[in-house]
């Protein structure tokens, strides 16, 4: 009986010594999550603001010049915190599979291992998920992204870093205020038949 609680004692502090205890990120590129849109005006491009697709409860604008970043988007709220950054989408300068490797030793060595594996099952995209829960309810999710072949993916390497938690305060604020759109953020579609015609090519 004794030999057992020291193996299950000795199991648990090895299985704690594994788990990766890392603080939630909430800034990259200097963008801060949960910031005002309003307090970096200087540094992305405001003329550019548009609704989000999909997430009309949304807009995001294109980044300006940011070294060691090509381009990049940051979304922000408009309905529970309007201005309210919520997510940053940035695509680094250096585009090689090297660099990419390089990132990811990285930021396994500050977050941990990955939560998730995001990529395609050829590797043609490669792309691995941090997901973070703190404990006063923040949820924040970290995406690394290296991708050259497909083109319905955002090409060479990119970094997502998003607050769940903020923008699903946005997507409820908004369906309070339009009951009838769907859970994206878009009227529903008015009742009647269904015109086959013209949903299917021909």
């Amino acid at each position: 009986m004794v030999k057992r609680i020291l193996t299950a004692i000795l199991a648990g502090l090895l299985f704690g010594w594994g788990l990766c205890d890392a603080k939630a990120p909430g800034e990259v590129g200097g963008f801060i999550l949960g910031e005002s849109i309003q307090a970096v005006e200087d540094r992305v491009r405001m003329a550019s603001k548009l609704p989000v697709r999909d997430m009309e409860f949304l807009q995001e604008v294109e980044i300006g010049d940011l070294p060691g970043f090509k381009s990049g988007y940051i979304a922000f709220g408009t309905c529970e915190g309007p201005g309210q950054i919520v997510r940053i989408k940035l695509k680094y300068a250096e585009s090689s599979r090297k660099v990419y490797d390089q990132l990811l030793k990285r930021f396994k060595q500050r977050f941990g291992e990955p939560s998730e594996w995001r990529g395609d099952p050829f590797h043609v995209v490669i792309a691995w998920k941090w997901q973070f829960t703190e404990p006063d309810g923040r949820c924040i999710s970290l995406t690394l992204q290296h991708n050259t072949r497909d083109e319905e993916e955002k090409m060479g390497n990119a970094v997502k870093l998003t607050a769940t938690h903020l923008i699903e305060a946005e997507r409820r604020c908004f369906t309070r205020q339009h009951p009838d759109a769907t859970a994206e953020g878009r009227p529903q579609l008015p009742p009647g038949p269904v015109d086959w015609e013209l949903l299917v090519p021909r």
